[in-house]
This record gives structure tokens, C-alpha cells and sequence, in this order.
């Protein structure tokens, strides 16, 4: 089901980008800083690297599509030990574009888990039971490509909305920040 689910939201996405007059297709990659709000648990460092679609509307407003695998979680406490969750992470951005290269950017995000362990010292430990399947959250931040090349750079806020906990009296959340390098193949600007 859930592989199904994102072979939908590719095709989705790659059909209204491909209907686009003005079309951009890349590679993304960075790094995470995330925690779980609500228990006890620190910021944890990870990465992120994928896929983007960027959608010119009009001369100022875009759509950016995106699918990517993403690294997140949360240090347990005042310990070495680890709670490593990975999604799967689709998110589509309504971004207002500067004449400079520079872009403001906000909107929904779907997380799909894809794993989920506690790590303590050697002992890796499957705990993707007490974890959710989605994750719904929202994400703002700004990027700046560089139009003649392509390349750019990204920084985002991600606000998990939903609770990620199957345990009722838990009210865990994902949030995390994210800094990352972009390439555009072909970039139109």
C-alpha cells in the first residue's frame, strides 16, 4: 500500500509537471536536524537527498514538487542512544520567486515511514510498530538558485502536525530543519 502510495504521488507529479510550460527537474541533498517534540529527546543530526520538480505558474509564483528520503528522529535524552526514523517525504511548495534568484516558500508535506529503530551502543532494535505510517506537516523556508547554472541552495523549517506516536497518551511530533544543495537540469528562469 504504501509503495503504491508514493508510485501514485510520482506519477502525479511528474504528469502536472511535464503539462507545465516551463518545467524544471532536479537532485537535491543536505543535511537534517531534527527532534521529536513532546517526549524526552534531543536534536539529532541526519541527511536528505532526492528529488524536486520546479513548476513556473506565472513570472513570479511557482510550484515545487518534491520526493525525497529523509533521515530524522531524535537523541533519547542525555544518552548516546538513538530513536532513527526515515521517511519518505513529499512535499509541494508554492514558492513566490524574487527576480534575483532568491524564493520564498511554504506548504503541506506528506511523510511516509519507511523505517524506524532505536539505537543504543551495538543493539539496533525495529520499533517501526510504535510509529504511524504518515506524518502530515507543513514547511516554509526560502532557496536561491543561481540562474545560469542551476545550482542552488535551500533552508527549510519542517512543523510535523500530526502525532507519529501509535500510543494514545503520546503526543509526538517531527521538527527539524533542513539546509541543502540543489542542481535543475536545464534551468529555465
Amino acid at each position: 500500500m504504501k509503495f503504491q502510495l508514493i508510485g501514485l504521488l510520482c506519477a502525479i507529479m511528474m504528469t502536472s509537471t511535464l503539462q507545465a510550460q516551463h518545467v524544471n527537474i532536479g537532485l537535491k541533498g543536505g543535511l537534517n536536524a531534527f527532534n521529536i517534540d513532546g517526549g524526552n529527546f534531543d536534536q539529532k543530526l541526519g541527511a536528505h537527498f532526492g528529488l524536486l520538480g520546479h513548476v513556473h505558474l506565472t513570472e513570479k509564483f511557482g510550484l515545487q514538487p518534491e520526493i525525497y528520503y529523509s533521515m530524522q528522529g531524535g537523541k533519547i535524552g542525555n544518552t548516546d542512544n538513538n530513536l532513527n526514523l526515515g521517511y519518505i517525504n513529499v512535499p509541494v511548495l508554492l514558492q513566490y520567486m524574487f527576480n534575483n534568484g532568491f524564493r520564498l516558500q511554504a506548504g503541506p508535506q506528506l511523510g511516509i515511514l519507511a523505517t524506524a529503530n532505536t539505537v543504543a551502543g551495538n543493539t539496533t532494535v525495529n520499533v517501526k510498530d510504535n510509529y504511524k505510517n504518515m506524518d502530515w506537516g507543513l514547511g516554509i523556508g526560502a532557496s536561491y538558485v543561481h540562474p545560469p547554472s542551476g545550482f542552488g541552495v535551500d533552508a527549510r523549517y519542517n512543523h510535523g502536525l500530526t502525532n507519529i506516536s501509535e500510543n494514545t497518551s503520546l503526543d509526538y511530533k517531527n521538527r527539524g530543519f533542513q539546509l541543502g544543495v540543489f542542481y535543475l537540469f536545464k534551468h529555465k528562469h
